[in-house]
């Protein structure tokens, strides 16, 4: 007998996301699958980290529904870690890695009695559990603001996934890193999705350190949305019909797609989603 098939892990049904007056995105349908590794990709502002958002619950939907781990957005609870953007610590924080670690266990209880005796030693075996998945041991007990932009992403990271979460929602946890260290975390993410069965949704500008480990791809633009492998969303056909004018998808000697033609100028950053968008 075959295997019943899990349900998606996230489900958007004829979606539409607003702010304000302005439709940031509408009619959006995709499905993704449970302990999939995919990539939200598109121009700046085209909607990226509202999808995220729809997703916590955070932002309503104006129109259509989303289903998140088999539940309505916003009753996932512990199920989900959450990194969002980019965070900046001043160099003289001197909370320790591990506190800000401790933090994704326990930051919701401020105000009430954190866990004692047999509670508190699973809280505590845990922590450092994390941390030496991410590899941050040699640093965790460093104050946050004294570490490496790369190590500094590795504690956020542990601290997402403290909680054992079922789905990890990433934005743009590359941006600002080198390529040395963009390379090292995005091997990180990768590892500990397909070792966990860990759904990862991540929303990132610059597709090359991930493209290899990709499951799937939704690439959002001019207010819609498309979904597939990598193979079938980042094609000259695909684009094209998504933005509705001539979109050229090229492949480099070392495999990387440049896509030329690309209309909407607020994506225009060389290396953006493993491209380079030129203008007609």
């Amino acid at each position: 007998m075959a295997e019943p098939v899990p349900p998606p892990a996230v489900r958007f049904e004829d979606a539409t996301a607003r702010i304000g007056d302005r439709a940031v995105w509408s009619h959006v349908d995709l499905s993704i699958t449970a302990g999939d590794f995919v990539a939200v990709l598109g121009p700046n502002g085209s909607g990226k980290s509202t999808l995220i958002k729809a997703v916590l619950g955070v932002l309503p939907l104006a129109a259509g529904r989303v289903e998140v781990l088999g539940r309505p957005p916003g009753e996932s609870g512990a199920d989900i870690g959450y990194l969002p953007q980019r965070r900046s610590f001043d160099p003289s924080m001197r909370v320790r890695g591990v506190d800000v670690v401790r933090l994704g266990w326990d930051g919701d209880h401020w105000g009430v009695p954190l866990p004692w005796g047999a509670a508190r030693r699973a809280r505590n075996a845990r922590v450092d559990e994390v941390i030496d998945l991410v590899g941050a041991g040699a640093f965790a007990h460093r104050p946050i603001g004294e570490v490496s932009g790369g190590e500094q992403q590795r504690l956020l990271i542990a601290q997402a996934l403290v909680r054992n979460p079922r789905l990890l929602l990433l934005d743009e946890p590359l941006d600002s890193l080198d390529l040395s260290n963009q390379g090292a975390v995005a091997g990180l993410i990768a590892d500990i999705s397909r070792r966990f069965g860990i759904t990862v949704l991540i929303v990132a500008h610059d597709v090359n350190p991930i493209a290899s480990a990709l499951d799937g791809v939704v690439y959002v633009a001019r207010g819609r949305a498309v979904s597939g492998s990598p193979d079938e969303v980042i094609t000259t056909e695909t684009l094209s019909a998504l933005y509705g004018t001539p979109i050229e998808v090229l492949t480099t000697s070392d495999g990387r797609r440049v896509v030329v033609g690309q209309p909407d100028a607020s994506s225009h950053h060389a290396g953006a989603h493993g491209h380079r968008h030129d203008h007609p």
